[in-house]
């Protein structure tokens, strides 16, 4: 039986390069300017953890107007995992958007961030401010996210977070039992359909590529990815009293994995920051593609 890997499409308009980060763990890195002529500004996107081009389905269109790039996290999606496994983590993951940064020639610009990844692009913000010229965060926050999570639920955030990555060292636990049932599961539209009532995702806008998304994110061995998340767990809130960027927050009501109140809360503490809450869940760019899409781009119009 082929595993999810073998089942993959590659994501249209997307060009792969090898990246060494600093410690020299190779990265698999990725823009959509696959042959040079998106017209429009440079964006580095501190992605999901585990997760790749298709999760954004607007990025992939030749005319989205905007180049991206970004990295697969180490260990996934084709990056190499690091010769210390204790080496993970959003501290980590900032040095990796470095390297990728300097690959590619980027001497600073807006970072985009989802889910974790908003860590990432608020820690390196933080460290590196010369090299970030606006923040556009995607449910997520900035630091602490395990503590927002199951927000819906309204749980105090000792609880929650004490919850959530018990959970996480669980599975990473019984990941080498779970992961080859993952790998093999027939993730298609109707997956989707029925994922999409589950609670963790609302109805995309398009099933075929949402599809690919998440056979993308499970050809990562579980106890892997546990391994990741649990090393993110690490890192908490970064301070906002030195961002003077521009900073866009865009977050989902219905998300459990990043509370929209603690992203409210964020963008209330920076000046001058924007905060918009969408009928979504954690996957809000794919359920709304052209609304982010147009938060985006008027972002950045507001960056120039």
């Amino acid at each position: 039986m082929p595993t999810s890997a073998a089942r993959v499409a590659p994501a249209p308009s997307i060009a792969y390069r090898d990246v060494l980060s600093d410690d020299g763990t190779r990265l698999t890195a990725w823009t959509n300017d696959l042959d040079g002529r998106i017209d429009g500004p440079t964006v580095v996107l501190c992605n999901g953890l585990g997760t790749g081009p298709w999760a954004w389905p607007e990025l992939l269109r030749p005319d989205c107007g905007v180049r991206v790039v970004s990295w697969n996290h180490r260990g996934t999606g084709g990056s190499d995992r690091p010769s210390d496994p204790a080496h993970c983590g959003i501290e980590a993951f900032v040095e990796d958007a470095l390297s990728v940064m300097d690959h590619f020639g980027i001497d600073q610009a807006p970072l985009m961030g989802w889910s974790m990844g908003v860590n990432t692009m608020f820690e390196l913000a933080f460290r590196h401010p010369e090299r970030v010229t606006g923040l556009f965060a995607v449910a997520g926050v900035p630091g602490d996210t395990f503590a927002t999570m199951l927000a819906p639920l309204k749980l105090p955030r000792l609880v929650a977070r004490s919850l959530t990555v018990n959970v996480a060292r669980v599975l990473e636990l019984a990941g080498r039992a779970i992961t080859p049932v993952t790998t093999r599961l027939p993730v298609g539209p109707r997956g989707i359909a029925v994922l999409s009532h589950s609670g963790l995702m609302l109805p995309v806008a398009d099933p075929v590529g949402a599809a690919n998304a998440v056979r993308e994110f499970l050809v990562t061995p579980i106890e892997w990815y546990m391994h990741l998340a649990i090393a993110t767990s690490d890192h908490g809130r970064v301070s906002l009293s030195k961002v003077e960027v521009p900073t866009a927050f865009v977050a989902a009501r219905w998300d459990v994995l990043a509370g929209a109140r603690d992203m409210r809360s964020a963008a209330a503490r920076i000046p001058g920051a924007t905060y918009v809450e969408l009928d979504g869940s954690h996957f809000v760019q794919m359920e709304h593609p052209e609304q982010v899409h147009a938060l985006l781009l008027d972002f950045l119009a507001r960056i120039d």
